[in-house]
């Protein structure tokens, strides 16, 4: 991702710059490390820049939780910081494609865009983790009469997918750069044809992590409609016998197992596995119910929660755990003597939300955007409202 290396410089010039910066909003130095973050804005979009000091150069990179996917974005924004408090650049790889930018506004979405989203067809189906895209081009072709929503973590590979949306001019996949297991909460109930989970990561040592779960298969089977299926595709002996036991622990379903089975189009990864004759197993879970429609209200602002003196200092710092969430200020960064902005991990366990918190003297808000409205979310909120206010000695 792009970053660029500087010679080290005095970092107090950040803040005499920002006043007439166009693009530089707040700088914010991290309590008890050296590292900093810079407020920037751009295009329409919020996000941060970090700055690492080192002893022999500063290293000034996009930050995880807030950035774009238009990499271009990020590009732009170093040089242009870079340029205004004149570094000296040691190393960079920022250079601007000249290309025509792969994303394609009317096919990308947002997550916060399906708060209120008008679907333009009538039949749904969702692809999770797609890869190159094989698949979810292929039954986008085949299928011109149904939505397909891909979700995709890996930022290029929803880039280029995107990419191949415009080239062979496909009007019915929307791409997400979202964790699938957050985004089904977002959908109405009994919407969905198929939901596709196609090689997985198998995270055979970090089983929390692993897609297909008992909460992601209470989720699938709500967004389906009845006759509707989740299908699994895995080369990972161990995935297929542990989504086995998943599947079969829920009531009311029809499990359907194939092996081997040849599909219109194959990856190349399952290509390779093919290759190595190694099995592949299809997993088919059908909802045979109607689902209760989703009704969840929820209001992510922080209407009570103001900037007081030294809050920062009555902050917990351990993690609170509460029954099926928790939540965690992780690091907390000064930007003023009546500002902050707090790092936090919150939600459920196995999917947990990571936000800034930017908490001013008349004003708190989520810093770019809020949590994905998910009942957890909304709980692990209202503990971190209830926190701050603590903080504040209430």
């Amino acid at each position: 991702m792009p970053h660029l290396k500087v010679t080290p410089f005095d970092t107090s010039i950040i803040e005499q710059q920002i006043k007439r910066s166009p693009m530089m909003t707040f700088c914010a130095a991290a309590m008890n490390r050296n590292d900093m973050l810079i407020g920037i804005e751009h295009e329409g979009e919020e996000f941060l820049l970090q700055l690492k000091p080192d002893e022999n150069a500063y290293l000034l990179k996009y930050d995880k939780v807030t950035r774009p996917l238009k990499v271009n974005l990020l590009k732009v924004a170093l040089e242009s910081v870079s340029k205004e408090l004149n570094l000296e650049v040691l190393s960079s790889n920022i250079a601007i494609s000249n290309t025509k930018s792969p994303l394609s506004s009317e096919h990308f979405k947002k997550i916060e865009d399906f708060e209120h989203i008008t679907y333009p067809k009538e039949k749904i189906s969702v692809e999770v983790g797609f890869g190159s895209g094989r698949h979810l081009l292929h039954q986008a072709k085949k299928n011109p009469d149904t939505l397909f929503i891909g979700l995709e973590i890996h930022t290029p590979s929803a880039q280029q997918v995107l990419k191949q949306i415009e080239l062979q001019e496909l009007d019915n996949i929307w791409v997400v750069n979202y964790d699938a297991r957050l985004f089904l909460e977002m959908l109405p109930s009994n919407v969905c044809e198929q939901i596709f989970v196609h090689f997985p990561v198998p995270w055979d040592k970090k089983p929390h992590r692993r897609v297909i779960s008992p909460s992601f298969l209470d989720e699938s089977m709500r967004v389906l409609r009845k006759g509707g299926r989740l299908e699994l595709r895995t080369d990972s002996d161990k995935y297929f016998w542990y989504a086995l036991e998943t599947f079969f622990s829920v009531p009311k379903v029809e499990v359907e197992v194939r092996k081997n089975e040849a599909l219109d189009v194959t990856s190349k990864y399952e290509a390779r596995w093919l290759r190595q004759e190694k099995d592949i197993y299809d997993v088919y879970v059908k909802c045979t119910q109607e689902s209760a429609p989703r009704l969840l209200t929820v209001d992510f602002n922080f209407n009570d929660v103001k900037y007081t003196p030294r809050i920062e200092e009555r902050l917990p710092k351990k993690a609170l755990v509460f029954e099926g969430y928790f939540i965690h200020f992780e690091r907390v960064y000064k930007i003023s003597e009546e500002s902050i902005l707090i790092k936090c991990a919150f939600g459920s366990f196995d999917r947990p939300e990571h936000k800034y918190i930017l908490l001013e003297k008349e004003s708190c808000r989520y810093f770019v955007s809020p949590p994905v409205k998910t009942t957890v979310n909304f709980q692990a909120h209202q503990k971190l409202a209830e926190q701050m206010m603590l903080g504040k000695g209430e």
